[in-house]
């Protein structure tokens, strides 16, 4: 076998710690760059927070002051020799000002301050439910299955579990272990307790009947000396807390629970009850000559059911702020000027961070020892730091302007004027990766007169039109939403007239391409949008 030798050209790019940087910064949202460079300020000592050159106060000499001081009647002498260097006080700062507040808690900069949303507590659900649950008078042990119900509660306000699921572990933890300190000789919550609180319907949501069956079944711990029928009664004292329809199971129950709550005088009370337990499915459906057959109710009346139905909350714990309100923080906005779209950086998206001086003039480079090497190194990675936030920021502000530059007519007109846009055409015109192009624009936001967008909105699809053109798919979103809104109310647009409305206006789309537009808008079908029209 003969031997030969191949000489072979390549190019191959190598994943640097110093690139492997970079494109971890290029990534991170505006949130989660202030958190890494906190981390990376606390672990290098070579890095610092740059601080803002304040203007010098003006120097007044002794002469000035003096004659200030006597032009307006003082002389020095008098109130030096008066009031000493230190006065005696009786108390301290901090007895009758609190401490400041520390950095994480520090108050917004700036005139236009929010200070009510400021020092506004958010509080949840389950923190609500608690201080009502706090002024409540019970046992230690009911307060203990109020407890446990209420922290199987989500945020919607129904609970995540059976009530048998919930009880069988409690009453298994109380047969473990006694409770220390705790008061069981109050009377617990039962059905006859509960004389104060408003019934719940008979028919439909009866405690006195599921406490009577689980009564007569073998699910009772009397061991424990908790039974299922204790955890009811306590469950039922808490849905009778705010907001109603809380601690419900299912949807049927959270509206039975808000109609038994309402005054026995409200109209159509009992036939909104009847349908809220039985026949939810086809009130959904508006399927009002069914629920005539099913219920023996009069047309009319059906429809006032509904009506008391629909003002009715089917998820209570919405009303109730729990603070997991997610924040955007622009990168960068844009503004016309003279004519001109400007875009610019959000300066306060990071921090302004230098190189500690004193510790970089430290820095010997003949010294090996292991202090100078730990500074050393230190002083590479800051200045390594500092070159991939230039990096970010820089790439950033180039994608901003590149994206804008396209997207004028959105910023002009509107989402009907979007023009179809994709990640390689910005790529070959700044002349970067497609990556880096994605990497940027995800979860980096534009501040725009028309509101604030990721800058993967301006991305789209297109779809081909009559003329030979293209059409972005956003622009047709934006068309069908027109459309919708300006149908007439007793003959909705199907999604076929649809389609056909768009080839008028020179865009070819199926049928199906315009139902997939449409269910994206989370819009309803023509015939859901009619019996809905017609309710109301």
């Amino acid at each position: 076998m003969k031997q030969s030798l191949q000489l072979r050209m390549g190019q191959q790019l190598s994943m640097t710690p110093q690139l492997q940087q970079a494109i971890k910064l290029l990534q991170l949202s505006s949130l989660d760059l202030h958190l890494e460079i906190q981390q990376t300020l606390y672990s290098n000592p070579l890095l610092e927070l740059a601080e803002e050159i304040e203007p010098e106060p003006e120097v007044v000499s002794n002469e000035q002051l003096a004659n200030e001081i006597a032009d307006n009647g003082d002389t020095p002498g008098e109130w030096s020799k008066e009031i000493p260097n230190e006065l005696p006080v009786d108390a301290q700062w901090d007895d009758i000002y609190p401490a400041a507040p520390t950095a994480s808690a520090a108050a917004p900069s700036g005139d236009n301050r929010d200070f009510e949303s400021y020092h506004s507590v958010t509080e949840s659900l389950q923190d609500h439910l608690l201080w009502q649950l706090n002024l409540t008078p019970m046992s230690d042990l009911d307060r203990l299955i109020a407890t446990t119900l209420i922290d199987n509660i989500d945020d919607n306000g129904f609970l995540e579990a059976a009530v048998e699921d919930i009880w069988q572990p409690l009453a298994q933890s109380l047969a473990g272990e006694a409770l220390t300190g705790a008061d069981l000789t109050a009377e617990p919550l039962t059905s006859e307790s509960l004389a104060d609180v408003p019934p719940a319907d008979t028919s439909t949501n009866d405690l006195d009947s599921q406490i009577a069956d689980n009564v007569e079944s073998d699910t009772l711990s009397d061991d424990a000396g908790l039974a299922l029928e204790e955890v009811l009664a306590v469950l039922h004292r808490i849905q009778q807390f705010d907001p109603p329809g809380v601690a419900a199971s299912d949807l049927s129950d959270c509206l039975l629970i808000q109609l038994n709550q309402l005054s026995p005088q409200t109209p159509s009370l009992d036939d909104a009850k009847l349908l809220s337990a039985q026949y939810l499915d086809l009130v959904a459906e508006r399927n009002l000559p069914l629920l005539c057959r099913k219920t023996g109710l009069e047309q009319e009346a059906i429809e006032a059911a509904i009506v008391l139905i629909q003002s009715l909350s089917p998820r209570p714990g919405e009303s109730i702020d729990s603070g997991d309100a997610d924040y955007v923080v622009p990168d960068a906005s844009v503004q016309k000027i003279h004519g001109h779209w400007l875009v610019t950086l959000n300066g306060d998206i990071a921090p302004r961070l230098c190189i500690n001086k004193e510790y970089a003039g430290l820095v010997q480079r003949a010294n090996n020892s292991k202090d100078n090497t730990f500074l050393r190194d230190n002083l590479q990675e800051a200045r390594w730091f500092l070159r991939s936030l230039e990096s970010r920021n820089d790439t950033l502000l180039r994608v901003s302007r590149c994206i804008v530059e396209m997207q004028q007519e959105f910023l002009e007109r509107g989402p009907e004027a979007m023009k179809p846009l994709v990640l390689a055409d910005v790529a070959e015109q700044l002349e970067l990766h497609e990556s880096t192009i994605s990497r940027v624009t995800t979860q980096k936001y534009l501040d725009t007169p028309r509101g604030i967008f990721e800058l993967k909105y301006f991305f789209s699809s297109h779809v081909s039109t009559a003329a030979g053109g293209e059409c972005s798919s956003t622009a047709i979103r934006a068309m069908l939403k027109r459309m919708i809104a300006d149908e007439p109310t007793s003959k909705p647009l199907s999604d076929s007239k649809l389609a056909t409305l768009l080839q008028d206006e020179g865009i070819q789309v199926a049928r199906r391409t315009v139902a997939k537009y449409r269910e994206s808008l989370n819009i309803p079908s023509s015939s859901d949008r009619k019996r809905f029209k017609q309710s109301n």
